[in-house]
């Protein structure tokens, strides 16, 4: 039986998605809420009478709490209509995610809640209520949470161990819309549990890539070699160098940065982002629109190699969403470490505790502004070459990238990094040219 593509969004045995014939052309223009009618033995599907996706989840919660949990919705402004005195925990989640629809963290929130949503469809507790929701509950679903494993990807999926921490971000998330609930006057009480502290429930990786190490996943890009007992021809070893420049992109632009991987992914030369301020030489990793978060994003002085590859790239300089599956494939080549001890953020956390040891303690403020965790204490762009201000981490940046530029030639060479389409920004039409 062939797999299903992933739904648009999904509540429980509802989703959206696209209602297409069989030559894959489009029979209606409007998003589909189906679902399996378990009476009549087959699946049937309504209208949400939108191609957006935001409207057409407002109006999947609306078919799912009527369906589902008895309550009829307000059709203007998609709210459970007053007759309950209990403000259901299933309402107060549908409310935080229609609120922070916009938020940056959007992504990272949804999933979490949708755990939380599985675990009340488990337990058969769909109708309990926010004043009812407990630390003794909470305890119950941190144990049935650890034995739900992680599964990534649509075509090959892969499976993992479920991390404490994960769990605890869900249990972070739906306290915080228990206390939203309680804010707009839902329920009568803030949320009576609290998520446990990431020292409690999560080990920072001890492993820290050297300048060698480093060196080596430049040249597992740059320099792509078959593996034992395969020949590989030059087209060939051409192909491997074109399916892992996102990769580079990523190194590079990770070292050159100590950027976090998701900050990493966003840097673009685009105008309408004002990020890229090439007569500064300037970096701003938080583009123009985006609310700072707990997570800050700062702007860094850049290292003359990284400036030259950013002046030669219009729009986004990962031309990808993610490099997750490129980077976990480098990590079994190079033999790294697994078990949560590498990932993506390994280059960061790797070229922060080279630069300090060569920064120094008394100086290592400079260090924690490029981390993002610290300020800045001048908002002259200018200024932030200035030795007093991160003037020595630049330097120190540069020096790391000389240093893995004599042992992978090339690294920061445009001539590897070559150009792309960008598969992000292509949806949006030709873009307007990089930053003058």
């Amino acid at each position: 039986m062939p797999q299903e593509d992933a739904p648009l969004y999904s509540r429980g045995k509802y989703r959206l998605d696209w209602d297409r014939k069989r030559d894959g052309t489009l029979r209606s223009p409007f998003i589909q809420i189906v679902w399996y009618d378990d009476a009549a033995g087959r699946n049937r599907s309504r209208s949400t009478g939108t191609a957006e996706i935001g409207p057409a989840e407002d109006a999947l919660d609306a078919l799912y709490l009527e369906r589902e949990r008895g309550l009829t919705v307000c059709h203007a402004c998609g709210r459970p209509m007053d007759g309950s005195t209990a403000h259901l925990v299933t309402v107060a989640i549908s409310d935080y995610l229609i609120a922070r629809r916009e938020r940056a963290s959007f992504e990272s929130i949804r999933p979490r809640l949708a755990h939380v949503l599985d675990f009340l469809d488990a337990t058969t507790r769909t109708g309990l209520a926010c004043s009812d929701l407990d630390a003794t509950l909470i305890d119950e679903f941190r144990r049935w949470s650890a034995k739900q494993p992680v599964i990534t990807g649509t075509v090959n999926q892969k499976s993992r161990d479920r991390a404490p921490g994960t769990t605890e971000a869900s249990v972070s998330t739906l306290a915080a819309a228990i206390n939203f609930a309680y804010d707009r006057g839902d329920t009568p009480f803030r949320a009576k549990f609290a998520a446990l502290p990431p020292s409690a429930v999560s080990r920072t990786p001890t492993y820290r890539a050297s300048i060698e190490m480093l060196a080596a996943m430049f040249r597992y890009c740059i320099d792509p070699q078959a593996p034992t007992g395969v020949v590989w021809s030059d087209k060939m070893r051409g192909r491997q160098k074109l399916h892992r420049r996102n990769l580079l992109r990523f190194l590079q632009a990770s070292v050159a940065t100590w950027a976090r991987p998701d900050a990493v992914l966003d840097i673009s030369t685009a105008p309408e982002r004002d990020q890229w301020i090439l007569q500064a030489k300037v970096l701003q990793l938080n583009q123009k629109g985006r609310a700072q978060t707990k997570k800050y994003r700062p702007a860094v002085p850049v290292p003359e190699r990284f400036a030259r590859l950013l002046d030669g790239t219009n729009g986004f300089f990962i031309p990808a969403a993610s490099i997750r599956k490129a980077f976990e494939a480098m990590q079994d080549a190079l033999g790294l470490p697994r078990d949560r001890e590498t990932g993506t953020k390994l280059v960061r956390r790797s070229v922060a505790q080279i630069a300090r040891k060569r920064i120094g303690e008394e100086r290592w403020r400079q260090g924690e502004i490029m981390l993002g965790h610290a300020k800045a204490s001048t908002s002259d762009l200018y200024a932030l070459f200035d030795p007093a201000n991160l003037g020595l981490a630049l330097e120190v940046t540069s020096g790391i990238i000389s240093e893995i530029e004599a042992l992978a030639p090339g690294a920061y060479s445009p001539l590897h990094t070559g150009t792309a389409p960008d598969l992000r920004l292509a949806a949006a039409g030709p873009q307007k040219g990089k930053i003058a």
